[in-house]
This record gives C-alpha cells, sequence and structure tokens, in this order.
C-alpha cells in the first residue's frame, strides 16, 4: 500500500481495495497455516478497467460508464480469488482498450516509472505500470492487437498473450470480441505461468472459450537443453521504421541462439503489408457493433443536455466517448455500411484467413517466430497524439498474433541508449503456450549470461 501511494503520480490505479485486501490477507494467512491455502495464496494482483469484479467499479476508463458496478465476477477474476490471491484494485487503462499509449484514458494518461515524461505503453499500461514500480506482482490485462505485450515492452516485463479461447472472456467488457483476450503481466515467466494454469480452461458462461486441457504450465519450465527451430521474418528486420538498437537486440538474439545450436532462419512474410489494415477493419467494425449497447438508456452516464430519445443518445455519445473511441466507432461504421460492407469488411475477413492459414503453414515448419514487440522503445507523451495514423503504426509488430488468433509473449531484452527497455516477441502455434513459456525463459536466461 505504501509504494501504491508513494507512487500515485503514475495514475497506474483508479481503485484501490486496501481494507478489503488487508482483511482478505488475514484469512489467508489464517488457511497457510492451517495448510489449505490455494496455488496463489497472498499473490498481490491488478485488474485492468476492462474485468469484471462483483461489487466493484467497471469503466473501461470510459465517462460513458460513470458510476458502473459490476454485479459478477469475471471467470478468470473468480479463479483468481479461488486460489487465494489477493486482487488489490481496478488499473487504469485506454478507453474501452483503443490505444496504443494509455493516453486516451478519461482519467489522464499512466505515466512510465522509468521517465514520467513517457508512454506506459497501452491499452493495458496502467497494469503494466502497476507491476513494473512494485504496486503488485502481477496484473491481468486485455490484448486486443497487442495491448499487453506492447506495454510490457515498455515497461521492460514478460507479457503474454494466450491463445485465442484460451481464456474465457466471461466478465471482459468487450472491444473486438473475435480479437480480444485476457492476458498476463508479471517480472517473471514463472508468475505468468501459475496465473495461466489457474485461469485457462473451459467455462461454461463462454460459448467461445476452448475445452481443451490446461497443462500444468508452472511445472514445465525446464527447458532440458532442447534445441528449437526458430524463423525471423525479414520484413521486420529491415522495416525502416524500426528503431536501430531494438534491431541490434534481435540481431544479437538471433546470434546468441545460434551459438546455443538452435537452428533460427530469416523467411518472407508475404501478407505483411495487410495485416495492420486487415486488424484495423475489423476490430473497428467490432467496436461499432460492441459499443452500441452504451447509449445512456439502461446504465453509465445519460446527457442532461437532451430533450427527446434521439438527443439523448447522441448527446451521451458524444459527451460520454473519447475521441479515439469515437473515430474507431465510425471507421467501424462506415465499413460495415451495405454500400462498403464487401469492398472492406468481408475482403478483410477473407485476408485475415489468409494470414492464420499461412501462419499455421509457418508453424508446420517452425517451432517459433520471433520479432520486435514494437517499433520503438516508450516515446514521449502526446509525441503522436496529433497524428492517429503514426499511432496506430506502434501495433505494427503485435496485431499479427491477434489476427491469427495465435499466442505471443513479449521478454525484456536489454535497452536501448537512453535506459529504456526493448521488447522482443515470440509467437507459437495454437495452444503451444507451455513450449512457450519455457523457451521466453531460456532466452532471458541467455540474454543475461
Amino acid at each position: 500500500m505504501a509504494v501504491i501511494e508513494q507512487k500515485k503520480n503514475l495514475n497506474a490505479f483508479l481503485s484501490i481495495y486496501a481494507d478489503e485486501a488487508i482483511h482478505r490477507a488475514e484469512l489467508i494467512d489464517q488457511k497457510i497455516k492451517k495448510h489449505s491455502a490455494g496455488k496463489l495464496a497472498g499473490l498481490v494482483v491488478g485488474i485492468k478497467d476492462l474485468i469484471c469484479y462483483k461489487d466493484h467499479p467497471l469503466q473501461g476508463a470510459s465517462k460513458i460508464l460513470d458510476g458502473f458496478i459490476s454485479q459478477f465476477n469475471a471467470t478468470a477474476v473468480q479463479r483468481l480469488l479461488d486460489e487465494d490471491a489477493i486482487i488489490i484494485g481496478r488499473q487504469n487503462c485506454d478507453e474501452f482498450g483503443m490505444g496504443s499509449s494509455n493516453e486516451n484514458s478519461a482519467f489522464g494518461p499512466v505515466l512510465n516509472d522509468l521517465d514520467n515524461s513517457r508512454v506506459s505503453g497501452g491499452s493495458s499500461g496502467g497494469s503494466a505500470v502497476a507491476v513494473q514500480a512494485g504496486m503488485c506482482q502481477v496484473s491481468l490485462g486485455t490484448d486486443t492487437g497487442g495491448s499487453v505485450r506492447q506495454p510490457a515492452a515498455f515497461c521492460g516485463l514478460v507479457g503474454l498473450k494466450p491463445t485465442y479461447s484460451r481464456i474465457s472472456r466471461y466478465g471482459l467488457a468487450a472491444y473486438a470480441s473475435s480479437f480480444d483476450c485476457i492476458g498476463i503481466l508479471a517480472n517473471h515467466v514463472e508468475d505468468v505461468a501459475l496465473v495461466l494454469e489457474v485461469i485457462a480452461g473451459a467455462d461454461e458462461m463462454d460459448s467461445t472459450v476452448s475445452r481443451k486441457e490446461v497443462p500444468l504450465y508452472s511445472q514445465d519450465l525446464s527447458s532440458q537443453n532442447q534445441k528449437y527451430k526458430i524463423a525471423y521474418l525479414s520484413e521486420s528486420i529491415e522495416n525502416p521504421s524500426l528503431q536501430p538498437e531494438i534491431k541490434s537486440a534481435l540481431i544479437e538474439t538471433i546470434e546468441k541462439l545460434r551459438s546455443q545450436s538452435h537452428t533460427i532462419e530469416p523467411i518472407d512474410f508475404p501478407l505483411n503489408e495487410y495485416v495492420l489494415p486487415t486488424y484495423y477493419i475489423l476490430a473497428t467494425a467490432e467496436a461499432s457493433s460492441n459499443l452500441s449497447r452504451y447509449d445512456g438508456v439502461r446504465y453509465g452516464y445519460r446527457s442532461p443536455h437532451s430533450n427527446d430519445l434521439s438527443s439523448l443518445y447522441k448527446k451521451t455519445r458524444s459527451e460520454g466517448f473519447g475521441k479515439e473511441v469515437q473515430r474507431r466507432i465510425l471507421l467501424g461504421t462506415f465499413v460495415l455500411s451495405s454500400s462498403y460492407y464487401d469492398a472492406y469488411y468481408n475482403k478483410a475477413q477473407k485476408v485475415r484467413r489468409l494470414i492464420r492459414n499461412k501462419m499455421k503453414e509457418i508453424f508446420s515448419r517452425y517451432d517459433f517466430v520471433l520479432m520486435p514487440t514494437a517499433p520503438t522503445t516508450a516515446f514521449k507523451l502526446s509525441e503522436h497524439s496529433s497524428d492517429p495514423v503514426e499511432m496506430y503504426l506502434a501495433d505494427l509488430f503485435s496485431v499479427q498474433a491477434n489476427v491469427a488468433g495465435i499466442p505471443a509473449i513479449s521478454i525484456p531484452s536489454g535497452k536501448d541508449k537512453q535506459g529504456l527497455p526493448i521488447g522482443l516477441q515470440l509467437l507459437a502455434d495454437d495452444f503451444e503456450e507451455c513450449k512457450l513459456l519455457r523457451f521466453s525463459r531460456a532466452i532471458i536466461e541467455i540474454n543475461r549470461s
């Protein structure tokens, strides 16, 4: 609690559940003495302000949900509680998960603890900074287009986006339902593995979640001198927008892996230029549909300036939503309109299938794909705010895993000339989290040596 109070200027938390956490800690202490405590006994966890926690506020960092209180626990939250974790508070984020810098929150930006003039990454910026600054041990974030991995890279953390459907989305406020994943941020791969082991798996409340058995991730982290076959995308390493220090870190990691007798080869990805546009067409279309439920009639913010039903809708949504959310709703409504549905939305769905098929074909020959997490390290606050396209390019390397629905992890890999963390990411085939976590741990150890 002292650290949270001391570093409240970072704006990582929107609510702190101090008294509740202390009471819960006392109960867990008693369980520990009786040897009946759960796997996560005493683990302090923060949750992004898009994940439901019963009888606690949920706002999606938006004015549109002013005063809303969750009526139930998200499945992931319930499973944390069942294993005796302590929920310390809800964390700031880009509004409804829409952003790459955590500057789009109705509650102000989250500041990077290493340099308060720089962004935390987004959209799970509060979740990342809370772990970075020692306010909690683990955070649950969400990853729709890189929103766990990019802040993990900017803050020097491990950030996992699991396979789509590995973790139940029940209780997650939707942005883009076919992309959204609950992800995990921590300082150590071991913590990520243990939390994933607890929260993953079948859920009768979510028809889209996988029923595949959940491995004991935390007990299978030893690499046992396994040698893997790894690909890296030529397009990513030669991309002109890639910061030189990140390129150097990637090349250095490639050489270290070669020296450890792993096979690592460059490959071409001919659909590379279509990945980002495909993501933004489909994600904004789904956002337009999902966010239509926020209208001021049933819950949340209601404009006091309306005089009929039509003006209630218009004024509530224009006053309640921030500019970036409005922009994405408009883009999504446009691509779903009857005149452009086939030209944009339908075509993007077909391209998405081609991208997934190509990634599956790559994983028939390779164990992993290695690439940068983001094109730059943490940039200055307001540096890209005036140019949405420039901001969207921050997702250049992270959206590929979301479009394909495959697991990906960002791991710290040194620092740039200004001392800012560099993140590299590994992508793997569907439900290969066990192998992904194991190899991530091995790479971290290789880079330390």
